[in-house]
């Protein structure tokens, strides 16, 4: 049976460090800034067509990785419950309930990662400093009652 971690946290917590490690490890890590980056977007946020597709590609693909028995990172933010919500609903499906890992950063330490990003990948991407304030700010941190949590 597959594992599947929904990395959570707003940007600059450490979510695709963390998930990168699962990845040398031998998970596979599902990223819409990885398949963003890959076709050329360098602005955040995306245009909402543009990270629709991502994000129909990334379902798609866990659906079938779970089917092949592999365990996956889903490397985004899960910033609100309804997005969590729609993944355990997703996985449930294919019989698979996903640990949150919830990275329970601090608003300063974030907001200065993100203030260092050069925009050089896609797990470096650059925002406006008052962007990343309000995805800190608008973060619904998840609770024990949406399943198996754990917050590093």
């Amino acid at each position: 049976m597959s594992r599947v971690v929904l990395m959570c946290g707003p940007a600059g917590s450490g979510k695709s460090t963390l998930a990168r490690g699962l990845e040398r490890e031998g998970w596979i890590r599902l990223s819409v800034d990885v398949d963003a980056w890959g076709e050329g977007h360098r602005i955040h946020p995306l245009p909402i067509a543009v990270a629709e597709a991502a994000h129909e590609a990334i379902r798609s693909q866990l659906l079938d990785l779970v089917a092949a028995g592999t365990n996956v990172v889903v490397d985004l933010a899960f910033w609100s419950r309804r997005g969590r919500d729609d993944y355990r609903h997703l996985l449930a499906s294919a019989g698979v309930v996903p640990e949150i890992w919830y990275l329970a950063t601090p608003r300063d330490v974030a907001l200065s990662r993100v203030a260092a990003r050069t925009n050089e990948g896609p797990d470096s991407i650059a925002l406006p400093a008052v962007t990343a304030a309000r995805y800190y700010d608008d973060f619904e941190v998840p609770t024990s009652d949406e399943g198996p949590l754990r917050i590093i």
